[in-house]
C-alpha cells in the first residue's frame, strides 16, 4: 500500500515544475517582443500540457499517488488556465466575458471548498469530463497565440484553436455545474446518517 503522505515523488516534481512555469508563461506572453516570445510562451504552455499528462502517467506507473499530489495537479491546471485567460484577454485575443464566465466557474467551486472541509469532506471527486475540458483548453490557447502569427500555419491554427476554446468552454462550464451540484449534495447530506455510513 503507498503511502499517500510522502512529498517527494516524481508526479509532484513535474507538478512543481508545471507551477514554476505559470509566471514565465504569463510574463512572455505579456513581454514587449510578442513574435518571438509567443513561440516561447507557446513552448511553455505545451510543457505544461505535456507534463500534466505525465504526471499522471507516472503516478499510476510508478505507484505514487500523494495527497499532495492531489492537490498540485488540479491547483497547476487552473493556475495555467487563469494565466492563458488573462494573458489572452490582455491581448484581445479571447473577450473579456469569456474571462469572466471561466474564472467565475473557478472562483464558485473555490469558495465551496472551506464549506466542505467545515463539513468534514475533502476535495470533490474529479469528473473525467472535467479533465477533458482542461485538455481542450489547455490546447486551444497556444493554437489561438499561434493563429496571431502571419502565414499558412497561423491561419490553420485560427480556426482550430476557436473550435478547441467553444468545445472545451463549454465542457468547462458543464462540468462546473456538476461539480456544483455535487458540492450542494455534499453539503445537505446529514452528517449523523454519513458518521454512521462510515
Amino acid at each position: 500500500m503507498p503511502d499517500e503522505n510522502r512529498v517527494i515523488t516524481v508526479p509532484n516534481a513535474l507538478s512543481v515544475l508545471r507551477l514554476a512555469g505559470v509566471p514565465l508563461f504569463l510574463w512572455l506572453l505579456l513581454a514587449g517582443d510578442h513574435r518571438g516570445d509567443d513561440v516561447w510562451a507557446i513552448v511553455v504552455l505545451a510543457l505544461g500540457g505535456i507534463t500534466d499528462w505525465a504526471d499522471g502517467k507516472l503516478a499510476r506507473l510508478l505507484d505514487q499517488y500523494s495527497r499532495l499530489g492531489e492537490l498540485l495537479d488540479p491547483a497547476a491546471d487552473r493556475l495555467y488556465i487563469l494565466a492563458a485567460l488573462v494573458g489572452l484577454g490582455v491581448r484581445g485575443v479571447v473577450p473579456w466575458w469569456g474571462v469572466g464566465l471561466l474564472v467565475l466557474r473557478d472562483a464558485v467551486l473555490a469558495a465551496g471548498l472551506p464549506l466542505l472541509r467545515r463539513r468534514g469532506y475533502g476535495p470533490l471527486p474529479v469528473v473525467y469530463l472535467g479533465k477533458a475540458a482542461t485538455f481542450l483548453l489547455l490546447w486551444a490557447f497556444p493554437l489561438l497565440l499561434a493563429g496571431l502569427q502571419e502565414g499558412w500555419f497561423a491561419d490553420l491554427c485560427r480556426p482550430t484553436g476557436w473550435a478547441f476554446a467553444i468545445w472545451g468552454t463549454a465542457l468547462y462550464l458543464y462540468t462546473g455545474l456538476l461539480y456544483l451540484f455535487q458540492l450542494i449534495s455534499a453539503l445537505r447530506a446529514d452528517p449523523r446518517s454519513r458518521a454512521r455510513a462510515a
